[in-house]
């Protein structure tokens, strides 16, 4: 059985064939360029088919598959190759070794697309008795590859330290560096604490002599514990040129895994809203997966932080949650699933992801070969629960995804779970209680360090109000709306806002919102003959206050803001001077309320004006809902 030729083309030589072969395979094993290799394979297999030479064609279809499964993503050019290896399949000695070797090529990238891993594994049995070291060398890859669901952790360390020990045998320097690097993916996949080890074995072998493919892979991982140190403008940075290194090597992830890196990173500064239109062209990308879901899941999560329920809905119904197949990315896929879930509050969905994401509270959630990082799956559980109104489990699992994320050293993962603790607790035990106090201020404190915007809890709202809910810390407030979160400076308009807000659909003199002293109203409505000697002491306290705030607001050089105070502080002294008679006593009220109400509109729309520039959601949904006057309100809708 022999390769036909076609009649009256000039023949080729033997050795620009075996040229191609040879720069084919030095490319693809001692190089890892997978763009080069795919090359000269190709025109390997094209002079074979010339020559009339089986063997060779038979390599050539081998290397044209690669080193990682499934590297031709569009569907002609993956049908393509795998008939090419068929065909060679069929041509050679079935007993030899290109025959095996091709035979794992093809039962390998079957398992894979099916999302499974028994076919593999059989041959791979099969492999060991050979003797053949390449073929069980690529074996051992190939099945490594089929295997990097959550459930397989064990097994897959054996593939890989397996992998190590053979590489001596085939003298390929490729193989050595894949078990090196499966053995590192591994580690980090399972929060092994020594798992920098690895790297930085492969660090030192790579130094001396690079390898693309394997190279992006680490470089990958680097952006990886980037964005796990909090170094967002660092990471954003390093992604672009992990991408750069990953289309050079040729890798077909390249442009899947920047999204993944720059999805993590949107996600932890609170924007993730912003990656819909990549992640709208993403999820219908070829050179994605066949069982990647992943952009799918954070398509729905962008769209529900959007406020578009019904796009997030329709995307969260699109995936199907239990048939998904247990890929690499299939954690991050399920920490979606559940923060969508969330959003909308879909507490069906958040119990049924409950459920299959349990076996694996004390993993994080990779993307990939350590693509991405997203902390401790105990984090999604938390939220599951959160979401079902399990409070009781909400709080042990995000209490698990502090202590989890902080042994990671994901700082940006740790402040977003003791968030989610913080409003847990709050929710089981109240508003009041301390630990809830303390563990929102901390995990505060942490993200305006890290640059981060803190999100809300959907849902159950506190103080059994559904609007807008604000907190204060330090020098800055923390606004809360529809699922959004800023964060501002602190103003006196900021204070006013707080009040109206902890009192929705009261109407509050601007008087009293002026001196910082509002009490409920008596009945009998706005009349207030007389300034008593409390409301004397507090706005003179106040006048005090307001002095110190002046000062500073001056040696800072805040003109704008001293000059708010300076306008309350006016009318405070004209107010004490209308309200006191002869000897200091207390007189009727006059014309004084339009002064409260010019100076307290005024600085309620400029702590507006702060909201929006941070979130103009928020601020434009306040502005609709806060009525300022005489009497000022908050009327959430």
């Amino acid at each position: 059985m022999g390769v036909a030729r076609r009649p009256g083309v000039l023949l080729p030589s033997c050795p620009d064939l075996k040229l191609a072969l040879v720069l084919g395979e030095r490319a693809l094993f001692v190089n890892g360029d997978l763009q080069t290799a795919r090359r000269w394979f190709d025109s390997a297999y094209r002079l074979a088919e010339l020559c009339g030479d089986p063997p060779s064609l038979a390599r050539a279809a081998l290397g044209l598959g690669g080193i990682w499964v499934h590297e031709h993503r569009t569907c002609a050019e993956s049908e393509m190759v795998r008939a090419r290896q068929r065909h060679a399949l069929s041509l050679i000695d079935p007993r030899s070794s290109t025959a095996l070797r091709l035979r794992v090529r093809l039962r390998g990238e079957e398992d894979y697309r099916a999302g499974r891993h028994a076919t593999i594994m059989e041959l791979l049995a099969e492999t060991r008795g050979s003797g053949d070291g390449p073929a069980l060398a690529e074996a051992l890859s190939l099945a490594h590859h089929c295997l990097l669901g959550p459930g397989h952790a064990a097994l897959r360390l054996e593939l890989a330290n397996e992998l190590i020990g053979r590489a001596a045998g085939t003298e390929r320097r490729g193989d050595l560096l894949m078990g090196l690097l499966w053995r590192t993916v591994d580690l980090y996949l399972a929060a092994d604490p020594h798992a920098e080890r690895g790297l930085e074995e492969l660090r030192g072998l790579l130094a001396g002599h690079d390898h693309l493919a394997v190279g992006y892979v680490v470089e990958a991982i680097e952006v990886m514990l980037t964005i796990r140190a909090g170094r967002f403008a660092e990471a954003e940075k390093r992604a672009g040129e992990c991408f750069e290194r990953g289309v050079a090597a040729g890798d077909m992830d390249a442009t899947g895994w920047y999204g993944g890196q720059l999805g993590a990173i949107r996600w932890f500064q609170g924007r993730a809203a912003e990656l819909l239109p990549v992640l709208s062209d993403l999820v219908s990308s070829p050179t994605l997966s066949p069982i990647d879901n992943s952009y799918l899941a954070g398509l729905a999560l962008a769209a529900a932080v959007a406020g578009d329920r019904r796009a997030a809905a329709g995307h969260l119904a699109r995936l199907r949650v239990e048939e998904m197949p247990a890929s690499s990315t299939w954690l991050v896929s399920m920490y979606c699933v559940v923060e969508t879930a969330h959003l909308l509050r879909d507490p069906d969905t958040a119990a049924r992801a409950y459920a299959l994401l349990r076996p694996f509270a004390d993993l994080p959630v990779v993307a990939s070969l350590g693509v991405a990082c997203f902390g401790s799956v105990h984090h999604s559980l938390g939220m599951a629960a959160l979401t079902t109104g399990d409070l009781s489990t909400a709080v042990e699992h995000l209490r698990a995804a502090v202590r989890g994320n902080f042994a990671l050293g994901h700082w940006p993962a740790a402040a977003l779970s003791r968030w989610r603790l913080g409003q847990a607790l709050a929710l089981r035990d109240g508003t009041r209680d301390q630990a809830a106090d303390r563990e929102q201020a901390a995990a505060a404190r942490e993200a305006r360090e890290l640059g981060m915007v803190l999100p809300s809890v959907a849902g159950r709202s506190s103080a059994g109000q559904d609007g807008c809910r604000l907190r204060r810390h330090g020098r800055h407030w923390q606004v809360e709306l529809g699922g959004r979160l800023a964060l501002v400076d602190h103003s006196v308009g900021m204070g006013h806002l707080a009040t109206l807000v902890a009192n929705p659909g009261r109407e509050i003199l601007a008087a009293d919102l002026a001196a910082g002293s509002w009490t409920r109203e008596p009945e009998g409505g706005s009349a207030q003959p007389v300034l008593d000697e409390q409301a004397r002491d507090t706005y003179r306290q106040r006048l005090g206050q307001l002095e110190a705030e002046i000062d500073e607001l001056e040696s800072m050089n805040d003109l704008e803001r001293a000059a708010g105070l300076r306008l309350e502080r006016e009318w405070l002294v004209a107010e004490l001077a209308a309200a006191t008679g002869i000897g200091g006593r207390a007189r009727p009220f006059t014309g004084s309320e339009e002064r409260a109400r010019i100076a307290v509109g005024k600085a309620i729309r400029r702590a507006l004006a702060r909201i929006s520039a941070v979130d103009p959601a928020i601020g434009e949904e306040l502005r609709a809902t806060v009525q300022t006057g005489l009497r000022c309100c908050y009327r959430p809708r």
